[in-house]
């Protein structure tokens, strides 16, 4: 059996026999009533939010939604953003919205309280963001977490009707959902359509060493690659991977970020240097602001690639993921109908 398959194996031993096929209600608060363990490699555990049970049967769940948190790695906070967004689309009832916690405390920047057997990431450097691996498990990642998620949501057994799922991440959480559709081994062995959704993200991995110049129609060599000469590493370009994204090939990633589904959300406010604004050199290789990145890199793909990505500038939006997630144009996005 493999890896994936005996997590999902374990995960569904949980299940309490004759559960109802409905719980009365979806768990909307923020608190240990809708926090779930999600077992991961042997003695260990990741903890999500979520509205239903994620191994309980459930005929009325059409959709799903995970959202991916910021930097704060306040899933609480993210799973209020998307229950409100659920709610204000009317899809709170079908919908199962999930929101992961990547916890850190490695005892410099980072003190999350973790509970017994919590996986945990660094959060510097290589971090939970860019698909690395987790603190004393060099092979569980966090897109590992990710993977295992649309693995158990993805089981017709548990949830015969669901024709869709919705990756979504802002800010440090956009940073993993760009690198994560382009890096995850099971989209394509899910059989649910899933779309990914990146919004205001400090950086993105390039496909290319092209880097945009201000005035300029299309993206160019990098000009000050010699004194800036981690522009092009992982996870600002394809070079020197690791973890999980260090799997695939450069042509299998490429080809992916060109061809699976993603809509890119930039908030038209969001051009100054606030909340955790990546102002390294590699980052600000990609543009000056986030709006300005987020522009400059849908615009390589479109001229250098001849793709057709989706961007979406999202009026009155600053750095908010409450104000991205819950405006009108993206509420059909992350509640799509199956």
């Amino acid at each position: 059996m493999r890896a994936g398959a005996a997590l999902v194996a374990g995960f569904t031993l949980l299940l309490v026999a004759g559960a109802p096929a409905r719980a009365a209600a979806p768990c909307t608060a923020a608190t240990a009533a809708c926090a779930r363990w999600m077992p991961m490699a042997p003695g260990t555990r990741a903890l999500v939010y979520a509205t239903h049970a994620l191994d309980a049967p459930d005929e009325h769940v059409t959709r799903a939604l995970v959202v991916i948190h910021g930097a704060g790695r306040n899933a609480d906070n993210y799973f209020r953003s998307a229950v409100a967004a659920a709610f204000l689309a009317g899809a709170l009832d079908d919908t199962l919205v999930v929101a992961p916690r990547f916890a850190a405390s490695d005892g410099r920047g980072c003190h999350d309280a973790l509970a017994p057997d919590e996986v945990n990431w660094p959060c510097t450097g290589q971090s939970w963001r860019s698909g690395s691996a987790a603190v004393g498990h060099e092979a569980l990642t966090s897109f590992d977490v990710a993977d295992q998620i649309l693995r158990l949501l993805a089981r017709r057994d548990v949830f015969p009707h669901l024709g869709a799922i919705v990756v979504a991440g802002h800010s440090a959480g956009g940073q993993f959902v760009t690198r994560y559709e382009m890096a995850s081994e099971v989209h394509d062995s899910l059989g649910v359509p899933v779309t990914y959704v990146v919004a205001n993200p400090s950086s993105y991995a390039y496909p290319d060493a092209n880097r945009p110049v201000p005035g300029a129609a299309e993206a160019r060599p990098f000009a000050d690659r010699a004194n800036c000469t981690t522009y092009d590493r992982w996870p600002y370009g394809l070079e020197d991977r690791v973890g999980y994204a260090a799997r695939p090939t450069v042509d299998q990633l490429r080809a992916r970020l060109l061809g699976r589904p993603v809509v890119y959300l930039a908030g038209e406010l969001d051009t100054l240097p606030l909340a955790n604004f990546d102002a390294s050199c590699p980052a600000m290789a990609q543009g000056p602001s986030r709006l300005a990145r987020a522009q400059a890199f849908t615009q390589h793909l479109a001229r250098q690639y001849g793709a057709t990505p989706r961007l979406l500038v999202v009026p009155l939006c600053g750095h908010n993921a409450r104000c991205m997630f819950t405006a009108d144009p993206v509420l059909p996005i992350l509640f799509p109908r199956p």
